[in-house]
Parts: C-alpha cells; sequence; structure tokens
C-alpha cells in the first residue's frame, strides 16, 4: 500500500470530519440527555413541591387534631369531675334514703307493736262492753221490776182491790 500525498493532505480534513461529526453526535445526544433530565427534574421538582404541600396540609392537620384533642381531653376532666359530684351526691343521697328506709322498718315494727296491743286493748274494750251491756240488761229487767212495784205502791187501791179495773 502506498501512501500518497492526496491522503495525507486530505486526512486531516476527513479527520477533523469524523471528529465534528462525533462531537455533533456528542452534543445532540448530550442536549436530548440533557432535555430528558431537565423534564425528569422539573417533574420531580413538581413532586417535591407536592409533597411539600402535603407535608403542610398534614402538620396543618395534625395541629388542628391536636387542638381537638386538647379540647376533648379538657371536656373530658371537666365532665368527670362533674359526675364525681354527682357520684358523691347519689352516694350521699343513698345513704341518707338507706337510714330513713332503716328507720322507717323500726317506726313500721314500733307501729305493728302498737296495732297489735291496740287489738288487745279492743279485745278487752269489746268484753267489757259485752260484760256491760249484760249487766245493764239485767239492771233494765230490775228497772222494769221497779217501776212494776213503784206503780204499785202509788196506786194502792189496785193491790187492795185488783178487780176494779
Amino acid at each position: 500500500m502506498k501512501l500518497d500525498k492526496q491522503f495525507f493532505s486530505s486526512t486531516p480534513r476527513i479527520l477533523v470530519a469524523v471528529a465534528l461529526l462525533f462531537f455533533g453526535l456528542a452534543t445532540i445526544g448530550m442536549g436530548v440527555f440533557m432535555f430528558h433530565m431537565g423534564k425528569n427534574m422539573s417533574v420531580m421538582t413538581t413532586a417535591v413541591i407536592k409533597m411539600g404541600k402535603d407535608v403542610h396540609s398534614m402538620s396543618s392537620d395534625m395541629n388542628n387534631m391536636s387542638r381537638k384533642m386538647d379540647m376533648m381531653s379538657g371536656s373530658m376532666v371537666r365532665g368527670q369531675d362533674s359526675m364525681g359530684g354527682a357520684f358523691v351526691g347519689v352516694a350521699r343521697d343513698m345513704k341518707i334514703m338507706t337510714l330513713s328506709m332503716q328507720q322507717m322498718g323500726g317506726d313500721m315494727q314500733k307501729l305493728g307493736n302498737d296495732i297489735g296491743e291496740m287489738n288487745t286493748n279492743m279485745a278487752s274494750m269489746t268484753y267489757a262492753m259485752n260484760r256491760m251491756s249484760g249487766d245493764m240488761t239485767y239492771m233494765n229487767r230490775s228497772m222494769g221490776r221497779m217501776t212494776h212495784d213503784i206503780n204499785k205502791f202509788t196506786e194502792p187501791e189496785q193491790i187492795m182491790i185488783p178487780f176494779m179495773r
């Protein structure tokens, strides 16, 4: 193979053309790469911005939830205090009611004893009234006989002359 002058004189031009072609392809490849990288970075930046907004929204929601939980715990404390006071009142009233029922039981027992005693007294009184009724019957008969006898003495003529009538 024989190298001629022309080859060497055209070689730098071919080399330059190949280099320019390679540089052009590399530039186009780098441009396409940079374009896609920029596009991907834009999408990623948009996602990061959206994620930041979501985190901010979530933080606001957590703060609101924290405030509501604080309010709810305060309400629960107040409710428990109120219920505790109410339960103390209920317990006190139950104790009073129990004592009142015990006293009422004692009073009912006394009332039962008094009614029993009253029944005994009424039985005695009934017996005495029956006796008195019998005595009054006897007295009425005696008074009737006495009236008859008194009448005999106020009208002696009837005793002496019984046929005058």
